[in-house]
């Protein structure tokens, strides 16, 4: 799986990108015109709690983003947890993900 690691790709997403929020999950998404074979990166603010609950979140939102096919080809995608990830399963952060990404055409 591809990730977004540079702060320039970071920035290029957030200035660019368009939002859309979940009670699961927040996404960013970026039509990529070079075409290459899509991207995604996966944050979990402090705020969240401690270390052992942010790693927890981006192992929720990896697998979700694996049971969605992500990363998709001319697509650079960032996504979020919120406070609800860490007490939700794969499963369920995976259905609002297809239905955030139907929002983009992704």
């Amino acid at each position: 799986m591809e990730t977004i690691k540079s702060r320039r790709e970071f920035e290029s997403v957030f200035s660019g990108g368009k939002r859309a929020n979940h009670r699961l999950v927040r996404i960013t998404v970026l039509a990529d015109d070079e075409g290459d074979c899509g991207k995604v990166a996966f944050v979990a603010a402090k705020r969240l709690g401690n270390a052992v609950c942010r790693n927890r979140c981006k192992r929720v939102l990896r697998e979700a983003a694996r049971q969605c096919g992500l990363p998709r080809k001319g697509f650079k995608i960032i996504l979020f947890a919120t406070p609800q990830t860490r007490v939700s399963n794969p499963a369920e952060v995976a259905e609002a993900l297809l239905a955030l990404l139907k929002r983009f055409g992704a």
